[in-house]
Parts: C-alpha cells; sequence; structure tokens
C-alpha cells in the first residue's frame, strides 16, 4: 500500500494488473476493492485453500487486480479461481420480460424463486454452460410436463418410488443386489440404463474440477430421458391379473430372476438421480 495525492492505493502493478489501485479515496470513502480484500483474506485466515468467485461476464477486467490480492498475501494467483457467467434473458411464454438499469426495471432473483419454485430457479441456472446465455421461460419451469426439465428428472424419481408402493401392495419384497443374478439385464434399453450409470463418478468429478455443474443437471436429464422410455416399454412387476394397455409390455414374459434384476436396476437409477439432485440443492420426491 502506498499513500499518493490525498488517496491509499494497492500496488497491484508488482503481481501483474495492468495498474495501480485506489482503495481509499481522497474523501476518506473506501472503494469496492477495500471491501474485497478485506473479505478475501478472511476467507484466507479461516483456512480455505481454494476460493472460488463468480463474476458477471461483464467484470473480467476484475479478475487480475483480485489475483494480485492473493499474490499480495502470499498465496499463488490460482488460489483464487473466477467463474465468469453471462447474462440471463427472463422470457414469459417465449416473449422477453424487459428490464433496465435505467429506469430500475428489474425482476430480482427472490421473485424468480417465488414464482416457479426454488428447485426449478436452480435447475435452470445449472442447466447451461456459465459461458453461454441463458433463457429462462419463467412459465416453463412452472409446468408440470416433459417439457420443463426439471420435472421431468424429478418425476423420474417419483416414478420409481410409486414402482415401490406398487411392488409392496402386491407383496413383492425388494431385492438386495448381492442375492440377484444380474447377468439377465441384456436387453439394450437394460445394458443402456446400466451404461448410463457406470458413467456417473466420471461425470461428477469432471463437473467438480472444471467448477461446471451443467455437465451433472444434463447427465440427469439423459438418464431420466433413459428411464421413462424403459418404463414405457418394458414390464418391470409381473402382471397383477389386469390387462397391459400396451400391447408390446402385454407380450414380454417376465422370469422371477428378471424381475429381480430389473428391481435391482430401477433401485440404482433412483439413487444415482436422488445424489445427482442433491448434489445441485434440489429435492427428490416421491410423488408427483
Amino acid at each position: 500500500m502506498f499513500h499518493q495525492e490525498g488517496a491509499w492505493w494497492f500496488r497491484a502493478s508488482l503481481y501483474g494488473d495492468e495498474k495501480d489501485r485506489v482503495v481509499k479515496k481522497q474523501d476518506g470513502e473506501y472503494t469496492y476493492l477495500a471491501s474485497d480484500i478485506a473479505y478475501h483474506y478472511d476467507k484466507l485466515r479461516r483456512g480455505y485453500d481454494l476460493l472460488i468467485n463468480v463474476f458477471g461476464a461483464d467484470h473480467h477486467g476484475y479478475v487480475p487486480r483480485m489475483q494480485a490480492v492473493m499474490q499480495a498475501y502470499g498465496h499463488p494467483k490460482d488460489r483464487l479461481q473466477v467463474v465468469l457467467v453471462q447474462l440471463v434473458k427472463l422470457l414469459r411464454d417465449g416473449v422477453e420480460v424487459k428490464m433496465s438499469k435505467r429506469t430500475g426495471e428489474f425482476i430480482t432473483m427472490r421473485e424468480v424463486i417465488d414464482e416457479v419454485g426454488a428447485d426449478a430457479a436452480k435447475f435452470y441456472f445449472l442447466m447451461r454452460d456459465s459461458k453461454t446465455h441463458l433463457e429462462f421461460d419463467l412459465e416453463l419451469a412452472k409446468q408440470r410436463s416433459s417439457d420443463n426439465p426439471v420435472y421431468y428428472v424429478q418425476y423420474a424419481h417419483a416414478r420409481i418410488c410409486s414402482l415401490w408402493r406398487v411392488a409392496s401392495e402386491r407383496g413383492i419384497v425388494r431385492p438386495f443386489a448381492s442375492d440377484v443374478d444380474l447377468t439377465v439385464l441384456t436387453d439394450p434399453d437394460e445394458l443402456g440404463l446400466i451404461k448410463k450409470l457406470a458413467a456417473y463418478p466420471e461425470v461428477l468429478q469432471a463437473s467438480a474440477l472444471a467448477f461446471e455443474p451443467h455437465r451433472v443437471t444434463y447427465y440427469l436429464q439423459q438418464l431420466a430421458a433413459l428411464l421413462h422410455t424403459f418404463y414405457n416399454k418394458h414390464r418391470i412387476l409381473p402382471p397383477a391379473g389386469e390387462p397391459d394397455a400396451d400391447a408390446s409390455v402385454a407380450t414380454e414374459v417376465l422370469t422371477p430372476s428378471r424381475t429381480a434384476a430389473r428391481l435391482v436396476l430401477m433401485a440404482a437409477v433412483q439413487q444415482v438421480i436422488h445424489n445427482g439432485l442433491d448434489v445441485l440443492g434440489l429435492s427428490a420426491p416421491e410423488q408427483m
């Protein structure tokens, strides 16, 4: 820090920034940088080994000065990672909701959450790469249909929960994977689900390392699509005596070993969807 022209400056140019920065102005007022310096010092003092900031893309010029702060505190600049996010365009039935700084017309995050719910708001904001612009349709986010991505994923979880209730009503005991012969799962739709489930740990790790949560939302949408397709095409429980509406399902014969294996497969799908939603901070409803 140094004093010049009645103000206090941070010598950021020593640490790679393009110029030195004012911390305390001539009139005694502190700049935004002063509070950011103090905030990051507090985070470092509390022992955090990695600091992650989320900036709007129009604040990209702020990154070098904050990295200079890290270095001034004696840490490598990459101890601070900055994720730059693009602007979000709010739509209502496909029509842009106009907002203006000049006129003070805004829709706050609280208003969005109150209108569409916390789960939908989180899922939509995490659904796209931070480097791309997001169009958030408020009306679509409230729909209870397959067109709404968060409903589509949560319904997949609720659908399997419904399967357990039906199984219980029929006296079918949920099997343990260790007691089941899973080699009978040879149908392409079964194998597709298994392969997608096997990819989850890698998706989760890559998402965390790259600070890209949209990888998890995209994965969950893919897994939910496979589950819904499977559920509509295949029998999972043996018939209860009533005729099936779907002829293809009605002609599918289930052996006890295949029933048990498919139930284990459904339990795995449910668990992974639940885990993925939980990582994103979303609920996994059992009924919808």
